[in-house]
């Protein structure tokens, strides 16, 4: 029969599956073929290849194929528990951006990292069996009497009532799952099990909570120990860990998920935040402040009353029903709606720096990255259709310039329009996905599709940020919304004097300030670069009792310069301080002592380096200021 591969059309056997299409048409690779395509699904390669059909492998090194093994990881770590801990029963294990995980109820086991050899010395075992993945299609009553034993699958299959269930098996083990998979369980052979957590069942709290475990696999040795090194980095460099040491915030038990900002946190964040404002300003956004609390009838108006209330803090005043604000989106529209707008205006680019509450549940919250109260750098960009593809592209040169600062690259995915439940017609969807499409060509951007995943009211483009240890942060969204104007009554009058609804875009770049702080410290390792650094430049006199006098003017002379200086003439020995110095990551170092208070110079070190270098003070002041404004790493 006839398929295509590689654009051209190709000869293979009726019925051949994808190992016989490997071995025919792609013998040099077919070792390491685990998976072949047809458009963008994936098939096993037992899977009959049909007729016609245009195909691709997916092969070892690709991302397809880490998602791949790493989701068949997760099976055989299943089977492994099963074989371990018979009562076991199982939730979700999907694969995740690094590796896998899998939800179990171990009923009244408790699970620890203790256990971690003994599940990983028999998922070994396993692997050695090279025990086949194979799918089966079965009606939901086929399903039910497979996993009659398990009510999380259960739950699951009743979902899926009218329609034939896919399970796959490998040797005594089976699962509820959509696949596809490795080929065999040979084909795992470089894993680690890596830390354990509780995990409500479906992320709900008034469910069970399951035992979660984490695991990453590789295709290689050298793989795993590289990831598993950078690991290691990232524990060194967290957050939380960085931000007791360095001073910069802390949560209190009387707030659990309210950060504090220490006096070094609010240099670092009011830095950013002078960023924040001078960028804006110069790319034409017009900063608002809308109040921290407002009435029910907003919210039901906006809608969140209904589909947010469990997650806002709520209260009376005056016997009406109040609620502090978990978004900012309303708020700007009623500033939008305090006047009357021509089309001439728009776009109106409206920025705010809005202080949002959240009720996270307790388990979710994480240092800076997950709280329940924070900035969100907001804007809402009032338009006209035609010029979405325009201002959408506008704002991505606003990205890159802010993310290139931080030396954070990134990728874009394109969130499309839901099979139901959208809002508008068709013709709006589509012409609005293919201009935020083309927005991202015109700039030179290639992008990922996810298919169905907007929201309701419109298409969104997220930026996935990548940070110095391969970590993905969502942060950068640019969200396109015609359900928010139309309930509020939004329009502006045309160029023939009519009334029209605008459309909005809702945007962040940072997202959450103080998430986005949490990200930037571990991504430095908390030594931030100067114009960041809460000190900046830290002056040592040899010998307080002889130096102090000019190190203090040197500290004026900074002063002068704006640069933030601390003098440490404590009585320590200069080992100590210069030592104590590199521990605060202080990016600038000054030694004073008799040559220096003699010649009227510093002798500097920068963070991280043992090279000293001498200049006049004058030249310093220079080399420092240009390090800040140039926004560079020192």
């Amino acid at each position: 029969m006839k398929i295509v591969y590689e654009k051209e059309e190709a000869e293979i056997e009726e019925g051949a599956n994808g190992f016989a299409a490997a071995k025919a048409l792609d013998a040099e690779n077919k070792a390491k073929d685990v998976a072949y395509k047809i458009g963008e699904r994936m098939f096993d390669m037992r899977a009959p290849i049909p007729a016609g059909a245009e195909i691709s492998f997916v092969r070892e090194g690709e991302a397809a194929a880490f998602e791949l093994l790493n989701h068949s990881t997760s099976h055989l770590m299943a089977q492994a528990i099963a074989h371990l801990f018979p009562n076991a029963k199982f939730g979700f294990g999907p694969s995740i951006e690094e590796g896998y995980y899998y939800d179990v109820d171990f009923g009244d086991k408790v699970i620890t990292e203790a256990d971690f050899p003994s599940i990983e010395a028999e998922m070994r075992k396993l692997s050695k069996e090279n025990l086949p993945f194979l799918r089966k299609d079965v009606t939901p009553e086929e399903a039910k009497a497979i996993f009659k034993a398990n009510p999380y699958k259960e739950e699951l299959i009743a979902e899926h009532e009218s329609e034939r269930i896919s399970t796959y098996s490998q040797g005594d083990f089976v699962d509820f799952c959509r696949g596809p998979h490795v080929p065999s369980t040979g084909y795992i052979k470089h894993f680690k099990l890596l830390s354990v957590a509780g995990a409500y069942w479906r992320g709900d709290s008034k469910n069970k909570q399951l035992t979660r475990i984490y695991g990453t696999s590789w295709w290689s040795e050298e793989e795993l120990k590289r990831h598993l090194e950078v690991l290691e980095r990232r524990k060194a460099n967290d957050h939380r860990k960085l931000g007791k040491e360095l001073g910069l915030f802390f949560i209190s038990d009387y707030g659990p998920g309210f950060p504090f900002f220490l006096p070094n946190g609010m240099i670092l964040k009011n830095s950013l935040l002078d960023y924040w404002h001078k960028i804006h300003q110069e790319a034409g956004y017009l900063e608002i402040e809308t109040p921290t609390m407002l009435s029910r009838e907003l919210w039901e108006t906006s809608g969140h009353w209904d589909h947010y209330k469990d997650n806002m803090y709520t209260t009376k005043i005056d016997g009406r029903d109040f609620a502090i604000k978990p978004m900012n989106c309303p708020g700007a529209i009623l500033v939008y709606k305090n006047d009357i707008h021509s089309y001439k205006e728009l776009p109106l680019r409206y920025a705010e720096l809005g202080h949002v509450h959240r009720h996270e549940a307790s388990g979710a919250l994480n240092g800076l990255f997950r709280v329940r109260a924070f900035t969100q750098d907001d804007a809402h960009i009032m338009i006209r259709e035609d010029q979405i593809e325009s201002e959408v592209k506008a704002i991505m040169a606003l990205f890159d310039k802010v993310y290139a600062v931080f030396g954070l690259s990134y990728r874009i995915v394109l969130s499309t329009r839901p099979e139901t439940g959208y809002i508008g017609s068709i013709a709006f969807w589509d012409k609005s996905e293919a201009a935020l499409a083309r927005a991202c060509k015109d700039s030179g951007r290639e992008y990922q599709i996810n298919p169905g995943d907007g929201a309701f009211y419109g298409p969104k483009l997220d930026f996935k940020l990548k940070d110095s240890m391969g970590r993905t942060w969502q942060c950068g969204t640019i969200q396109l919304d015609v359900n928010l104007p139309h309930r509020f009554g939004c329009s502006y009058i045309d160029e023939n004097g009519e009334k029209k609804e605008p459309v909005m875009l809702h945007r962040v770049v940072f997202g959450s300030v103080e998430r986005f702080i949490g990200i930037i410290t571990e991504n430095y390792g908390g030594a931030f670069p100067t114009w960041l650094a809460p000190v900046q430049c830290n002056v040592l006199p040899v010998n307080p009792e002889f130096h102090e006098g000019y190190a203090r003017e040197v500290e004026k002379a900074l002063q002068a310069a704006e640069v933030r200086v601390k003098v440490d003439d404590s009585n320590e020995k200069l080992g100590y301080r210069l030592r104590n110095s590199q521990v605060q990551k202080v990016p600038f170092t000054l030694v004073i002592g008799d040559k220096e208070k003699e010649g009227g110079t510093v002798t500097y070190r920068l963070y991280g380096q043992q090279k000293q270098v001498s200049v006049p003070l004058a030249e310093f002041v220079k080399i420092i200021r240009k390090s800040i404004e140039e926004k560079a790493r020192y």
